[in-house]
């Protein structure tokens, strides 16, 4: 007897390793004994072996607490599949109690004790609330996960149990600071012993996501240095540093993050290589990106990476690189699964990809392998007619043999109705319904319709009829031989040279000293008046005066006044 209590309050003081041990080295294993056994199991997280202990004890005992051990039982396989990724097992657990089944049973089973408070009953259905938040945040519905979590969170549950819930009301919540504000609540003392490592974790990884989204990049980077040492393995603490770098735009930074993981721990890389491919994208480097994917062995031949790969060779313009993939894929689809729908696709893809960029050479093979799985596919049989008929015409034409004739290509096929329907582009308008008046009149009843005289073309004035008309009359004039181009006529004025206001022809009427003949306009002090001067004679010209243009005056500058003067200048 005092086994079991000197193990049960090692339990209860969280030293579960402790408690493991006086278990263990008990002379007899009683009923009770394999219980709290179970337990403290269940708390190392030995799951295999806490399935083991629930199993026997359900199978060899008979009494009232046979639900609460099946109960206990779910929870360990549940635990097995979220954590371990175990298969889950039909262990033929009922579902009548309120644990596993509704809010409406839990009140019912409850409802007839008396000794059960109403807090109690909010207690335990705090438990079913946190399951029904869960699953309808798994469904999208945020909003309603949201209530139920924060109702759950009110209940301040003093043994911790409440923190699992926190931690899916942080990750559903879009509000990063009401987050932060709650995530707090996780720091609460004795935490480490309620709950569950891969619980932990998870809430360690939500405390450093939250200090990227608020900004707080130290505290992102010491956090998740911290995770990374925890779990080398691990890949999530790397994204999460990764995504810092991201944000300070150090994509060449977080590039050689991933490569290194990718490097040390190649078993767990795959989502580090999509996200360096990714990477690489954002940077422009589509080849990169391509050899990145191409090297995840897990989904380089998937139909969705084959898609992608196909695609963004084609946007470099690499065709030969895109072949390659398909390629590939076929010899590994041809080896692993010969003949399945999966592999069909591929090579219907990979033959009319050939085909879209003319390569109908190398599209042959795939062709007629399809043709040899239907020989009854008209579309594939005119495909590799169409590319034979570059290689081998005789072979083309053998094959043609194999096309259906014409009388069995027709169908039952109403014409008009066929071209009145919704996608018709054309629709041929149907005759309208001849009645009473409309009806034709037959030969010699009805009137005789005029025919419209044709009216005679008008002539020109100088029209010559015996004349022989030009046989260039309708060609444009400066295409006829004859044409010379426009005579050209006396030069115009220059208009706009000299000074404003001026014409070149008054300018040189009015410049004396372009008139050799003319008379000077004042006679020299000393000089006779009207005199005229000799040839060779010194005689100064007279002083010519700036010609005013004819039909403009000029406006005179305003004359400033003398400052402190009474007269002007």
């Amino acid at each position: 007897m005092a086994v079991f209590e000197k193990a049960y309050c090692e339990y209860r003081l969280n030293r579960v390793e402790s408690a493991l041990k006086t278990i263990e080295g008990a002379p007899e294993q009683t009923d009770k004994l394999k219980e709290l056994y179970g337990q403290v199991l269940y708390r190392l997280e030995r799951y295999d072996e806490c399935k083991s202990v629930y199993t026997d004890l359900i199978r060899n005992s008979q009494d009232e607490y046979e639900e609460e051990r099946k109960t206990n039982l779910a929870a360990v396989v549940a635990a097995m599949s979220q954590w371990e990724k175990a298969p889950l097992d039909d262990l033929g657990l009922p579902e009548s109690t309120y644990e596993l089944q509704a809010e409406e049973l839990c009140r019912v089973s409850l409802a007839d004790d008396s000794d059960v408070t109403e807090e109690d009953i909010e207690s335990e259905l705090a438990v079913i609330h946190s399951q029904m938040a869960y699953v309808m945040q798994l469904q999208g519905r945020t909003d309603e996960a949201l209530q139920l979590y924060n109702q759950v969170i009110k209940l301040k549950w003093a043994d911790g149990s409440s923190l699992p819930t926190v931690n899916d009301l942080i990750s559903s919540d879009q509000n990063v600071f009401d987050s932060k504000k709650k995530v707090k609540l996780t720091n609460a003392e004795g935490v480490e012993y309620k709950l569950a490592k891969k619980q932990l974790q998870a809430i360690d990884f939500n405390k450093a996501l939250l200090a990227m989204y608020t900004n707080q990049a130290d505290q992102c980077r010491k956090l998740s240095s911290s995770l990374q040492s925890q779990n080398p393995g691990h890949p999530r603490p790397v994204l999460i540093q990764v995504a810092q770098l991201c944000r300070e735009k150090q994509h060449s930074r977080a590039i050689e993050l991933l490569q290194q993981f990718s490097d040390q721990h190649p078993e767990s890389a795959s989502g580090i290589k999509l996200t360096m491919a990714q990477l690489y994208l954002v940077q422009g480097h589509v080849t990169k990106a391509c050899d990145v994917l191409r090297s995840i062995e897990e989904f380089k031949h998937k139909s969705g990476m084959v898609s992608a790969l196909v695609t963004m060779y084609s946007h470099e313009e690499d065709i030969d690189g895109a072949i390659d993939v398909f390629k590939q894929a076929i010899e590994h689809y041809q080896s692993e699964q010969p003949g399945s729908a999966a592999h069909l696709a591929l090579v219907r893809e990979a033959a009319n990809f050939k085909l879209k960029y003319g390569r109908k050479k190398e599209a042959i093979s795939d062709l007629e392998q399809l043709w040899k799985q239907n020989t009854n596919d008209i579309h594939t049989l005119a495909q590799l007619i169409s590319a034979y008929s570059l290689v081998d015409t005789d072979k083309a034409k053998s094959l043609s043999k194999h096309l259906p004739s014409a009388d069995t290509m027709s169908f039952n096929v109403d014409v008009d109705e066929l071209e009145n329907s919704h996608g018709a582009t054309y629709v041929r308008k149907k005759a309208a319904k001849v009645t009473g008046e409309n009806l034709p009149k037959e030969q010699g009843q009805g009137e005789i319709k005029k025919k419209k005289k044709k009216k005679k073309g008008k002539l020109p004035k100088n029209y010559d009829p015996k004349a022989t008309p030009d046989p260039e009359r309708w060609l444009p004039m400066r295409e006829r031989t004859y044409y010379r181009g426009k005579k050209k006529g006396k030069k115009k004025e220059q208009i706009g040279k000299g000074t404003q206001g001026a014409t070149a022809g008054a300018s040189a009427e009015l410049d004396a000293s372009k008139t050799a003949s003319s008379p000077p306009t004042s006679p020299r002090p000393g000089s006779a008046s009207g005199s005229s001067a000799a040839p060779g004679s010194n005689v100064v010209p007279p002083r010519q005066q700036k010609p005013a243009a004819s039909g403009a005056t000029r406006k005179k500058a305003p004359q400033k006044k003398k400052k402190g003067g009474k007269g002007g200048w």
